[in-house]
């Protein structure tokens, strides 16, 4: 049987997680995986309780479309609903077939996988602080094509500001290129009003992806969502799975946008932990410590990645290797911001690695 050229060379990526590891260990406390450090709100035990589960979900996802669209102020027409966040980044793919692609390097590294995965062909700009470089990005959009924009990025934890991507946007629309922009961690930021979902409206040239995944702590449950036109939105609703979102994710998702408090504690959280994390870390030798706007650091090390990952293994602690990000050198780990005495520990056995 021949298969097409494009599954033939397609490569899954490589992403953080307990299960990252050749053997899962409870004990393990994971720094790897950015989702929120209080975990998930208390009121989702009771919703999943009376999930129905002998049931199908809605495949339409109404319910939770009802409830996001109150919650972000859009109409339910300009909201899609995925299994996660990835399962939209490759549905929106496959739905454009964009040949040429823009996309920040280092960042996500399933933009690069599904826009190949569909015939697409990227381009990459590289830089750790694109605000820096913003007019350079800018001149490289392409013509009738796509760009991927990940606000605040993943790895770097870099947050542009809403004037900024809406330079993007401008000159993305005046080429007749759409502009992909994830916010999947912007509500972990000090300022999530520099969200641009409000734009949409104006700017069909705009989509938004969202992910419950990080802020509201449902990764093993998997629900994302997207903002954008209507045209686009009725595409992806058509050729979505069918029930690709699950009775649980739903249920879940709604409780967890009705907790109102739930964000500004964590918030609170990420501030002050990633500063005693900046600042113990900056004083190891051998680690130096970025400054992020949510709830992860990029940390450049002096060992190789892969060695400080193994060294950290051994004291029940796990980190993201950098390696695989494009435009890395195999010297970066990433780290998620936990509670107080987790990143005790992890700050203790950086300084017993160093």
């Amino acid at each position: 049987m021949k298969y097409a050229k494009n599954i033939q060379f397609h490569s899954t990526v490589h992403h953080g997680g307990p299960y990252s590891i050749s053997v899962y260990d409870p004990r393990i406390i994971d720094f790897s995986s950015n989702v929120n450090p209080l975990g998930f709100p208390d009121i989702i035990k009771k919703a999943i309780d009376y999930a129905k589960i002998p049931t199908y979900p809605d495949h339409n996802s109404t319910k939770l479309k009802q409830t996001l669209s109150k919650y972000l102020g859009m109409p339910i027409a300009n909201i899609t609903i995925g299994n996660g966040a990835t399962e939209i980044i490759y549905d929106f793919c496959r739905a454009t077939s964009k040949s040429k692609v823009l996309i920040i390097s280092p960042t996500f590294g399933e933009y690069e996988a599904a826009a190949r995965l569909y015939g697409a062909k990227p381009e990459f700009f590289a830089t750790l602080n694109l605000q820096s470089n913003l007019e350079q990005f800018i001149k490289k959009i392409p013509k009738n094509g796509l760009v991927f924009v990940c606000n605040p990025n993943n790895p770097t934890g870099e947050l542009l500001q809403k004037k900024s991507i809406m330079q993007i946007i401008k000159v993305a629309k005046a080429k007749s290129s759409l502009v992909f922009l994830d916010e999947c961690f912007i509500e972990l930021t000090q300022t999530p009003n520099q969200s641009v979902i409000g734009l949409v409206k104006k700017y069909p040239n705009l989509f938004v992806l969202r992910s419950l995944t990080k802020s509201f702590g449902l990764a093993g449950l998997r629900v994302g969502y997207a903002i954008g036109n209507k045209d686009i939105i009725s595409i992806l609703n058509k050729i979505k799975v069918p029930w690709s979102v699950n009775e649980l994710a739903h249920q879940a998702g709604i409780a967890a946008l009705s907790d109102k408090t739930f964000l500004t504690k964590t918030r609170k959280l990420i501030k002050s932990e990633s500063k005693f994390l900046i600042n113990s870390i900056s004083k190891i030798q051998g680690f130096s410590c970025s400054s992020s706007a949510t709830n992860f650091l990029l940390i450049k090390t002096k060992q190789p990645a892969s060695l400080v990952q193994k060294k950290l293994i051994r004291k029940n602690i796990l980190v993201r290797d950098c390696g695989n990000f494009h435009g890395l050198d195999s010297h970066y780990i990433r780290i998620a911001v936990r509670t107080r005495k987790e990143n005790q520990k992890l700050v203790s056995a950086l300084e017993k690695i160093s």
